[in-house]
């Protein structure tokens, strides 16, 4: 926050320093001119030249517009009504133009470069009403333009007539209001050019503002779409990884829990045939030593994230390794019945792998959680739609965290990330069952 402010407060310092400087610049722009068009009488003593030649009301006007634009961004409506008028009263003062003058323009492009564009349109016009108003004004009162310019630019060489020095009337032209019987024109306010030259000047000011803004908000947008892809790309990062975190873990805990139930139960049986059975005993241990480097296979297959340190001669877990799962699962001293319902086919790899994974979870639990003497039924259903797994066990032991453990949690998301679902509980004459259903996209095959 507070770099946030650091930076607006820079940001204000530097456009008031700009407009400062701005307003410096016009008004040096006009001592100039006002100098090179001193006469060679007062063009000796210069800056005495330049307050010679004009009269204070003048420079009060001139300051007005000098400060107008030092204020531009920060009141450019009040500053243009400003500018406006002291541009109006030097007209009716019948003076010359001096690049001070040039303030209305210049606020107005501010306007229309910072305000909405019903907001500087309506400026522009109100401008541009004051203008023409203006010269049908000078147009009709009568009177000579009072300020006219001959020769150079700037006043160099040339002469400037002002309503004191009246002008005889061009040859043959009629006369116009008359001054003491001498036949002079009577010079009037002037209008620098009319509304062919100041509507115009307002116009490309207020077009070049607009342009300002427009490609400001063009910009702006560019930017804005830029955070957000830049947002989005992070937020699917983020989601990536997620995801990813809950892949591994509910694969290290199918690997690992369905490993270390079978370790452990043979560990427990070779043990307790050590003293009558020692050959039971060494079948044991060599089902443990299987069943471990198995469960290290099956762990490097999920850790590997291209496959670049997995075998490609280990098959990819699925409802086709059922059969050795559950030789592995009998053998641990826990009977398994398997019916297969249904013509068996290919399935997509998500849906194999994941079917997979159901049903280790499932025996897992019931080596866990069942007791001892229960044994366990896989049931897995074929249709044209979905593939069915019903998995049930008669033991009386009490169930894994009543529902709520990690690995049926794990089953829940498996199914749920191919839109199918898992249901599990109490079976209707004991033990525990757990109903997966898995809908089957027949466009898709492993």
């Amino acid at each position: 926050m507070k770099i946030h402010m650091a930076a607006l407060w820079g940001a204000l310092r530097s456009s008031r320093v700009q407009d400062a400087g701005l307003g410096a610049l016009l008004l040096a722009g006009t001592w100039a001119v006002n100098g090179a068009a001193a006469t060679p009488e007062t063009s000796a003593l210069f800056a005495e030249a330049v307050w010679l030649r004009e009269p204070p009301a003048r420079w009060v006007l001139i300051g007005v517009c000098i400060a107008a634009v030092a204020v531009r961004r920060r009141w450019p409506i009040p500053a243009l009504a400003a500018a406006s008028l002291a541009a109006v009263a030097q007209m009716a003062l019948a003076a010359a133009p001096v690049p001070a003058d040039l303030a209305v323009p210049i606020i107005l492009y501010t306007i229309a470069a910072q305000r909405r564009r019903e907001v500087s349109l309506a400026l522009l016009g109100a401008a541009l009403a004051v203008a023409t108003a203006w010269s049908a004004y000078v147009a009709l009162d009568g009177k000579t333009d009072g300020w006219r310019h001959e020769g150079r630019p700037f006043g160099v060489g040339g002469q400037e007539r002002t309503p004191e020095a009246p002008a005889r009337p061009p040859q043959g032209a009629p006369d116009g209001p008359r001054q003491g019987g001498q036949g002079f024109t009577t010079l009037g306010a002037t209008d620098w050019g009319g509304i062919p030259v100041l509507g115009s000047l307002l116009v490309v000011a207020w077009a070049i503002g607009w342009g300002i803004r427009s490609r400001r908000a063009y910009l702006g947008e560019l930017e804005a779409r830029a955070r957000d892809l830049e947002r989005e790309r992070d937020q699917q990062a983020a989601l990536a990884v997620a995801a990813e975190r809950a892949r591994l873990t509910r694969e290290l805990h199918d690997v690992v829990a369905h490993g270390l139930a079978v370790i452990v139960m043979q560990a427990q049986g070779g043990a307790a045939a050590f003293a009558k059975r020692p050959a039971d005993t060494l079948s044991a241990l060599d089902t443990i030593v299987a069943t471990g480097r198995a469960s290290l296979a099956d762990i490097r297959h999920v850790l590997s994230a291209s496959g670049q340190i997995d075998d490609p001669a280990r098959p990819v877990p699925g409802l086709a390794q059922l059969p050795r799962l559950i030789d592995q699962v009998q053998q641990a001293g826990t009977p398994v019945q398997l019916h297969i319902n249904g013509s068996p086919r290919p399935l997509p790899t998500g849906v194999d792998v994941s079917s997979y994974r159901i049903v280790q979870e499932a025996l897992t639990n019931t080596m866990k959680h069942a007791g001892s003497g229960a044994c366990a039924q896989i049931v897995v259903t074929y249709t044209s739609e979905e593939l069915r797994i019903d998995a049930s066990d008669n033991g009386t032991g009490e169930s894994a965290s009543g529902g709520t453990g990690n690995g049926l949690r794990g089953m829940r998301e498996r199914a749920a990330l191919l839109g199918g679902e898992v249901a599990s509980g109490p079976g209707p004459d004991g033990g525990y069952v757990v109903r997966a259903r898995i809908p089957l996209d027949l466009g898709e095959t492993a």
